[in-house]
């Protein structure tokens, strides 16, 4: 995986946390920058995290099964890809906007945190599968999600609540895109 696909499915894993900064700032258009950067340091801390236990759990489960886990790395990153992309549009579609109480709970932002980066857990066990390096991916997506993050707060502040859903589709089809090209290459 070359750094502009790096770079890519970095931007689709952080697309579920820029809607979820998005609409933090939307309910809460006078946020402090000690607020804004700690959504951003948490969303980039865990999707950057994520992807390493991901990688770290399949090495250890996959000891004893590692040539077929090799045989089927291709579909199995594929169809990882594909359903976590997929669950990210349906989501994104599905899901009606509800404010959140103010100020933003430690705990909360902790479990929101945990809860946009678990497909990266997926992207890690895909990335060990298909035995790509994981360091670099990880460091990427940390810093992307951490910025896109800071950026959706802002953006939250200046647009509509009808906008904050679309990031999801379009990470989602990213994701789906990336899991369909190491398919095909």
């Amino acid at each position: 995986m070359d750094i502009l696909d790096i770079l890519l499915l970095a931007v689709a894993l952080s697309m579920d946390a820029a809607a979820v900064g998005m609409t933090h700032g939307m309910t809460d258009p006078k946020m402090p920058l000690k607020r804004v950067l700690a959504i951003g340091g948490f969303f980039g801390a865990f999707q950057a995290v994520m992807p390493l236990i991901g990688y770290a759990l399949t090495g250890l489960i996959a000891g004893a099964f590692l040539d077929v886990f090799e045989a089927a790395s291709s579909w199995v990153s594929f169809i990882l890809l594909a359903l976590i992309g997929g669950k990210m549009i349906f989501d994104s579609l599905r899901e009606s906007e509800s404010g959140m109480s103010l100020p933003l709970p430690l705990k909360t932002l902790m479990l929101l945190s945990v809860a946009t980066s678990l497909d990266a857990l997926a992207v890690g066990v895909s990335f060990s599968l298909v035995d790509s390096p994981i360091i670099l991916p990880s460091v990427v997506i940390g810093l992307t999600t951490f910025t896109i993050s800071l950026v959706g707060v802002y953006m939250g502040k200046l647009l509509g609540e009808s906008v904050g859903e679309k990031f999801g589709v379009l990470g989602g089809i990213v994701l789906i895109c990336i899991g369909i090209k190491i398919l095909l290459f």
